[in-house]
């Protein structure tokens, strides 16, 4: 377990690879859940203001989902989550030509037309982010679904990326530069000591 502040991280977050492998897994984190993305408070007023840029771009499904269920709603266990759809799939979601379903908050993001990419429970995935009940302790564990992102899994051991530098955006978008300096501080020491190690 790595400890910086109050965040409390699991060692996997540093010793696994992973790369996302689109074109294996068809965006299936969008689908494949017990129910939509969770979002902080925050965020749940960026999904209101972004909603008039996306509403074009969804699935008539996806309309009809905001519609009755609003712009998100509320689950038991994750909290305020984005709606669904009757497949699973989040109703901000979009399928491309190959396939592959996409964020279309991150897709207005990337045309200039929001300054808000997506919600930091999607970006940071496979990372997945828990709150102590009595503190203000977070946790991130590392947790790849499993058969969905064994193709991410593979596709970091071939590339050699481990998981924190895969993720590096979103975890200096969540937890700052200085946070991330840290972990990397932390990683390349175990990297030192497994290669003594190992030699």
């Amino acid at each position: 377990m790595i400890v910086i502040d109050n965040i409390y991280i699991s060692d996997e977050v540093i010793e696994e690879q992973f790369v996302c492998n689109l074109s294996a897994c068809k965006g299936g984190c969008c689908i494949d859940g017990d129910a939509g993305a969770p979002l902080t408070k925050e965020e749940m007023n960026e999904v209101k203001e972004a909603y008039i840029h996306v509403a074009d771009l969804l699935t008539d499904e996806g309309k009809k989902a905001v519609e009755k269920q609003g712009y998100y709603t509320y689950d038991q266990e994750f909290g305020w989550v984005t709606p669904t759809i009757s497949n699973g799939m989040c109703a901000y979601g979009l399928v491309d030509e190959a396939g592959i379903v996409k964020c279309s908050f991150e897709q207005v993001y990337n045309e200039g037309k929001t300054k808000w990419k997506k919600p930091i429970s999607c970006h940071l995935y496979p990372i997945k982010i828990s709150n102590s009940e009595n503190t203000e302790n977070e946790y991130l564990n590392y947790e790849p679904r499993d058969p969905m992102c064994n193709s991410g899994c593979a596709f970091g051991k071939e590339l050699k990326v481990p998981v924190y530098r895969f993720l590096k955006e979103a975890l200096v978008r969540k937890y700052g530069e200085d946070f991330y300096e840290v972990l990397e501080q932390i990683a390349n020491q175990y990297y030192q000591q497994k290669e003594t190690k190992e030699s």
